[in-house]
């Protein structure tokens, strides 16, 4: 029986949105960017196209959820629009790789920097990331209001310290000004595009506690897209700082940015600062993931498809609890193994497979009488066919770079395709023993 409460405002929902996918990367290397794209202009014309394909991916996610306003997400989306096993192999791929494995490389990243502040070897730093996910999923287990509002406290924290980093930077001056234009082949720029949209990953998990939320069918849209024009905008001023402050070869060859820029205007003592600015950014986006990950594995369940008892509802905090406690066990062991590297890497790029299958999807579904979101994406037919594209270059990327590692990745997804169909026998032969049982108690 689902017995969740409404506790998420638009808020609490934009600040999950915007702290979710702010977390390590944009502070560490968007070197990535620069070294396919060695341009100042062409730099932020990658930045502008990753955000606009991310916008049009959030807004599709947004008609979704108010045309399926149900605990889930992408998970129920997926099934309604594709397939249910589609469905399953989602939130299968999420619970064993894709999410607890980002779950834990953002502990562990949280850790790292945590630990040049509290200096910890390899053992303390595992220490540190399991205690991280415990500590969230604790915060999340004792209410979704609570968890909530811990994941807006640290996005507000988190915003707020950019806010500051900005200011510095571009009060220095610019040190270094690049030119606007520069040589950019499509090959570069099209692998700048895809490293961008890694960067900005995350915006689709609000819709997984759709029925925590209050009005989703309205909160959520709003939620989504004011969430990535902030993102967009952070992400842009950022970039543009780095450029500012910094010389080109400097931005090409580093792997911490945001400290080399800092440092270069404020001195080596603005390292500490970046260090636990990328340590607050990482919570934020692991209490976000931590909170949204368990709403999936609890409808599985509440559909006969996953684990029976992870449909378990807490009787005072109203929270699946069992599900947060199999995903914070089974992401710290991930992190105490350090198998969450492979499993991530091997698997992450797949749900981008997902997503433009969905977009493609929202463009039939439309067709359909029985189809009537209350909030509609932008830019139909041609925004979901260009974010589609992007879907399709960022898995061909990974499968012309790794095709070994891409073809594991597939086969662990694959895996879950005998379990769905014994899960979903299981069901049905459970649905047809109630009914008969019904049937007999009337007779």
């Amino acid at each position: 029986m689902r017995a969740l409460t409404r506790s998420i405002d638009l808020p609490h929902a934009t600040a999950m949105v915007a702290g979710t996918i702010i977390g390590a990367s944009i502070f560490v290397q968007p070197s990535e960017v620069s070294r396919a794209v060695p341009g100042f202009g062409g730099m932020l014309l990658v930045w502008i196209a990753a955000g606009a394909l991310t916008w049009f991916g959030a807004s599709i996610c947004a008609e979704l959820s108010s045309a399926f306003p149900q605990t889930g997400g992408v998970y129920v989306f997926v099934r309604q629009v594709l397939a249910p096993a589609a469905g399953f192999l989602w939130g299968w791929a999420m619970f064993w790789s894709m999410h607890s494995g980002i779950i834990a490389a953002i502990a562990v990243v949280f850790s790292r920097y945590a630990a040049k502040v509290v200096p910890a070897g390899d053992a303390g730093i595992r220490g540190m990331s399991v205690g991280a996910i415990v500590a969230l999923s604790a915060v999340n287990y004792m209410g979704v209001r609570l968890g909530s509002a811990v994941q807006a406290g640290l996005t507000v924290i988190k915003v707020f310290a950019i806010a500051i980093l900005l200011a510095v930077l571009f009060g220095a001056g610019a040190s270094h000004l690049p030119a606007l234009s520069a040589g950019v082949g499509a090959r570069g720029f099209l692998r700048a595009v895809v490293a961008g949209l890694f960067a900005f990953g995350g915006w689709h998990m609000v819709t997984y506690a759709a029925e925590e939320t209050g009005d989703p069918r309205r909160t959520i849209p709003r939620a989504l897209m004011l969430g990535t024009a902030i993102v967009v905008v952070v992400y842009l001023a950022l970039n543009a700082a780095y450029l500012l402050v910094l010389p080109l070869d400097r931005v090409l060859t580093s792997s911490s940015i945001a400290a080399d820029a800092a440092s270069a205007v404020a001195g080596p003592a603005a390292a500490t600062a970046i260090s636990v600015l990328v340590a607050i950014s990482a919570l934020g986006a692991m209490s976000g993931i931590i909170l949204a990950g368990p709403r999936v594995y609890y409808a599985m369940a509440c559909d006969g498809l996953f684990f029976g008892w992870m449909a378990a509802v807490h009787p005072r905090f109203r929270t699946p609890y069992r599900a947060i406690i199999a995903q914070a066990i089974w992401s710290s062991v991930l992190v105490l193994t350090g198998t969450y590297r492979s499993l991530f890497t091997r698997v992450v790029y797949t749900e981008w497979i997902f997503f433009g299958a969905l977009a493609l999807g929202v463009m039939r579904m439309r067709r359909s009488p029985d189809y009537r979101p209350t909030f509609r994406a932008w830019g139909f037919p041609i925004a979901p066919l260009l974010f589609t594209a992007g879907c399709a270059a960022i898995v061909a990327n990974q499968i012309a770079t790794e095709p070994i590692e891409s073809a594991t990745g597939l086969a662990l997804a694959a895996a879950g395709v005998p379990v769905y169909y014994y899960w979903s026998r299981a069901a049905a032969a459970r649905g047809r023993r109630l009914t008969r049982g019904a049937v007999d108690a009337r007779g």
